[in-house]
């Protein structure tokens, strides 16, 4: 009779949280929420970038604080890019960022997105646009959606909305991560390298064992057989160290062994 139970679910190990990462997110956003702007413009721009979230729907703490100290609107709830200043198109953008922005650092990697509605998000990406800053635009669940994968734009958009001494702190990390990196591709490197000679080391030993236990060792040439000797005596040594023992180049020690392991592979 088979058995009609389900095979056993494989468990998934979770991935390690980066609390670092989530704390430098929520750094930022407080810091961004914290601005208070001084023209009576720039509030307005900026409770328009809002959105929803200005209508007591915001989901953040310090974003629904933000609320309250930018007042009720005294105008029109529609932004114009076109005829804006630079100081409320930064605020208005700040705003935008706030409610319909997010940033993840997870995994060492920068990612920034907006999600807003269609339109909504062809008005916003006409307007990075003309600050230099394209995003990649696409639709998602029916929502549009901004993206940017780049550190530096990211770190160049922060800037220009006001954020300072967190923004320091994620030029820190993608600094450390990018010298990690440097760091561990040299390490792999020289690991390979090390490797590489190590096994080259091995083959050009058995080699000359090969040849004198076959007495071939004396039909080669008084420069073949020095580097034999040398290789040898010095199975570890590098091709540079072998040079400058014997006094010769590289290059030749290299061209000796070659022979070498030539000569073994035919008497093999």
């Amino acid at each position: 009779m088979r058995s009609t139970l389900a095979p056993p679910l494989r468990s998934r190990t979770p991935r390690p949280v980066d609390h670092a990462a989530r704390a430098a997110v929520a750094a930022l956003r407080a810091e961004l929420a914290a601005i208070e702007p001084e023209r009576a413009c720039c509030r307005a721009a900026e409770r328009v970038g809002l959105g929803h979230a200005a209508m007591g729907r915001a989901r953040d703490p310090v974003v629904a604080r933000l609320v309250v100290r930018l007042g009720q609107a005294d105008g029109s709830d529609r932004f114009r890019w076109s005829s804006a200043a630079d100081h409320c198109r930064l605020a208005w953008l700040r705003g935008r960022f706030l409610a319909r922005g997010s940033l993840s650092l997870a995994g060492g990697r920068t990612h920034l997105e907006f999600v807003l509605p269609p339109d909504d998000a062809a008005v916003l990406a006409d307007a990075l646009a003309a600050l230099d800053l394209p995003a990649r635009r696409s639709v998602r669940r029916g929502r549009g959606v901004l993206t940017w994968k780049s550190a530096a734009t990211v770190h160049h958009f922060l800037r220009l909305v006001g954020a300072s001494s967190t923004l320091l702190e994620l030029e820190a990390r993608t600094v450390s991560r990018e010298l990690r990196g440097d760091l561990n591709r040299q390490l792999n490197a020289e690991t390979a390298n090390l490797r590489r000679g190590i096994a080259s080391s091995a083959r050009q030993v058995e080699a000359i064992a090969t040849l004198r236990a076959h007495g071939r060792d004396r039909a080669l040439s008084g420069l073949d057989r020095r580097v034999a000797t040398a290789r040898s005596s010095a199975p570890d040594a590098s091709l540079t160290e072998l040079a400058a023992e014997l006094g010769i180049g590289r290059s030749t020690i290299q061209r000796a062994l070659e022979r070498i392991e030539a000569e073994a592979a035919r008497v093999r």
